[in-house]
This record gives structure tokens, sequence and C-alpha cells, in this order.
């Protein structure tokens, strides 16, 4: 867990970013992946997780992730986030290519210990996210939800979505059937995401 929560630059390594799956780094290494709407706070998670300021690119530009971005943290394990989905202004071909990548990747990287989906807690599950979901458990590939931007609910809204999204789990064989909830700002969650995912890369 001290290598999520105070890596030092050198430490963490961005291996190229890839718009071809045959590119990505070979499969030798755990692998942990953040996926999500755009605008869903994943580059700001991303960075709070590793006490970073830009190591992922935060953009005003929903959909600024187009590709799949590798991060070998000490040489132990790769943080990998996805590009984000359901952006209306980027093109169907564009579409096409990332929904394709992502597709080769969930099939064929045996490292991959879980993905992390992004749920702004604000708004919930939209039809992008059930259907992103949906493939996931076709795939078997284990997943688990993370609400992010915590501080811009109520604690009674949080509640009300916790409890939904929980019961909402129990239908999806893939889903890990416990949320993370957490906060970019706050820093609410962050230590139990990173408990998380020291587990996961034993």
């Amino acid at each position: 867990m001290s290598m999520l929560a105070g890596s030092s630059h050198k430490n963490v390594l961005l291996w190229r970013v890839q718009t071809k799956w045959k590119f990505c780094p070979p499969p030798t290494l755990p692998e942990i992946a953040f996926a999500g709407r755009s605008n869903v706070g994943k580059s700001s998670l991303i960075n709070a997780l590793l006490n970073r300021k830009s190591l992922a690119r935060i953009s005003h530009t929903p959909g600024r992730t187009q590709q799949l971005n590798f991060f070998l943290l000490g040489k132990q394990f790769y943080i990998v986030d996805m590009p984000g989905y359901g952006y209306a202004a980027v093109s169907k071909a564009k579409i096409k290519i990332w929904s394709q990548l992502i597709r080769n990747y969930l099939k064929g990287r045996v490292p991959l210990k879980r993905i992390f989906l992004l749920i702004d807690s604000r708004h919930g599950f939209k039809v992008t996210d059930e259907a992103v979901m949906e493939e996931l458990d076709r795939a078997a590939v284990s997943y688990q939800i993370v609400l992010t931007k915590a501080d811009k609910s109520t604690p009674s809204e949080v509640e009300a979505l916790m409890t939904m999204i929980t019961d909402k789990l129990k239908k999806h064989p893939a889903a890990f059937p416990v949320p993370l909830l957490t906060s970019s700002l706050t820093k609410e969650g962050l230590s139990s995401l990173r408990e998380t995912i020291a587990e996961l890369i034993g």
C-alpha cells in the first residue's frame, strides 16, 4: 500500500500511450484498471490515489482519455487508465476503435485482477454504465463499483445510493458485492481503495 500512497516520481512509469492492442506491455505483472463515463472524475481519483497532481491528465473536456494508459508502479504492478465512455461528441469511428480495443483487453489480459468501475455519486447508474456492466459480466471480468465525488452529495443521498447499488449488484455475477465511496477532494475512501488494491496484487 505504501507504493500507492507515497511513490516518488521515479517509481511510476507511463508505458506508451496505446491505441493498438499489440502495443500493450507484456502480461507479466498484475494489473488494476479504472473505467467510467467521461467526466466521472477518473483522472482526479487516480492522481489522488497516488498522491500526484498530474500523473493522469485532467481535462475540462470530457473524453480526453482516448486510449489505454499503463502506469507501472515500482516495477510491481500496473494501474490501467481506460478510455472514458458515453461522450456524445466523439465520432462513431473513434468509439468503434476504442470499443474493440477494450474488448480485446478484457478478453486477453490474464493479469487483470479487477476493474474499478467509477460512478458519479450525484447521478448513479446511467444506461451506458449498465451496458458496460453487462459486457463485463459476459466477459467474466471481476469489477467493483467505486462512487466518486462523494463530497458533492448529502449523507442521506449517499446512503440511499449505496443501498440501491448494493441491491442491484446482486444481479451482476462478475461484480464485487460491496461498492466503495470516494472523494478525490476530501480523500474519503482512498485508504480503503488502496487496501483493496494491495490485497488484489498480493
